[in-house]
């Protein structure tokens, strides 16, 4: 059979290692170590990557990002009293082109601190409430039938919906039918809305952040695993401390005044969004985050006691694509230019709590998603070192048997 490239009726190069290794046609590739290849006895670990992979450029835009970072807190503290890590999490997903899930009871100030972060950002921003009766139509946009006064021809025009902006708060996302969550679904996915066959694509950056009340079930529509796994966090929204409870009744009943000043265009985010991707991280770091979500399957290979009593689906890959983009972005938001396993460790919450589905067993003991996720970072080792000598699990740096089966 021939290649793809010849399917098309022309030959592409591909580089393979070193560009300037040119291999004729018909003569024998040598031979490429498959990743993750055993090491002989007493060979070190590969070595963590080097910064260097980042150009000059792109470290002065870390340094940028990382004062853009503390600039934006400081604006959104004008309006919003606590919840650091919900708004550091928030950063960390936008930053990392995904897309959150709000969960807290109401009252918390969720709408407010996501458009505030919209100003912050100099982002449009737009909100839909979800209802009952909310159609697809009604968050995509119509077309309509406009008449030509000139010549007295109709045509159609599209008239763009809500979601034709860059920061969109879906609130109450399980209160509308699945039909028009699965609309939402292709706008987040895709970044486009199909409309009478045309594809109408959506402003970059583009960010879905949509709340839910887990305190209210009856008459919701509970979003199917399927698309909760869209969503790179699902952010927990608690009660504020006393201290800051204090503080929101005393600045929220006086006179209030206070302006947020734009920190970041949209063009900025987008460079952000790059530089992210081009983060170094060492391999231990990458079969760390794997191992993690791999250890979440009940049925696929050794996975530890509580996973078998607690657990009925594990996570997919994709949790394992946003564990290492979210602590890329991490990474930069303290000044670093390297991933760090805490940087893993940092997002696992958030990551999975959404993608392990849990069982009977579980629910009869009150066992959240979030005490399993703590399990299994107690049970899987970070440090290189323990990563070789621990025997509970075979050497991550390693390739199993079965990996390539998965």
């Amino acid at each position: 059979m021939g290649t793809d490239n010849e399917a098309r009726g022309r030959l592409e190069p591909v580089p393979v290692g070193d560009p300037a290794e040119v291999i004729p046609l018909g003569a024998e590739a040598p031979a490429i170590p498959a990743e993750g290849a055993a090491r002989k006895p007493g060979e070190p670990p590969a070595p963590a990557a080097e910064p260097a992979e980042m150009s000059q450029s792109d470290i002065e835009t870390v340094k940028r990002f990382q004062e853009g970072f503390n600039r934006i807190k400081n604006e959104l503290h004008k309006i919003i009293v606590g919840q650091e890590k919900v708004i550091e999490e928030l950063l960390i997903a936008i930053f990392s082109r995904g897309h959150c899930l709000l969960v807290g009871v109401p009252g918390l100030a969720k709408t407010l601190m996501v458009s505030t972060l919209a100003d912050a950002l100099s982002l449009s921003f737009n909100r839909i409430q979800f209802t009952p009766d909310l159609m697809p139509s009604d968050i995509t946009g119509t077309e309509v039938i406009q008449q030509d006064q000139a010549t007295g021809q109709r045509h159609f025009r599209f008239l763009p919906g809500p979601l034709f902006a860059n920061v969109i708060l879906a609130d109450e996302i399980n209160r509308t039918p699945p039909k028009t969550q699965a609309a939402l679904l292709e706008a987040m996915q895709e970044r486009q809305v199909t409309i009478g066959g045309v594809k109408n694509p959506l402003a970059e950056p583009f960010f879905v952040l949509a709340t839910q009340n887990p305190i209210e079930q009856e008459g919701t529509y509970p979003l199917p695993e399927a698309q909760l796994d869209r969503f790179m966090f699902e952010i927990l929204v608690d009660y504020p401390e006393e201290d800051e409870e204090y503080e929101i009744l005393r600045t929220t009943t006086a006179p209030f005044g206070d302006q947020v000043d734009e920190i970041l265009a949209g063009e900025d985010i987008l460079r952000l969004q790059d530089v992210v991707r081009r983060v170094p991280i060492a391999e231990h770091v990458i079969r760390y985050a794997m191992r993690i979500v791999r250890k979440t399957r009940v049925h696929k290979g050794e996975v530890p006691d509580f996973i078998q009593e607690w657990v009925t689906w594990g996570a997919g890959p994709r949790a394992g694509q946003y564990l290492i983009l979210g602590g890329k972005a991490r990474a930069i938001l303290r000044g670093r230019y390297y991933v760090s396993c805490d940087d893993i460790q940092s997002v696992a919450h958030p990551v999975l709590r959404h993608r392990i589905i849990t069982n009977f067993n579980a629910e009869a003991e009150g066992i959240k998603p979030d005490d399993i996720v703590d399990k299994l970072l107690a049970d899987t080792p970070s440090d290189e070192s323990r990563l070789v000598r621990d025997k509970r699990l075979p050497d991550m740096l390693e390739k199993e048997p079965g990996d390539a089966a998965d």
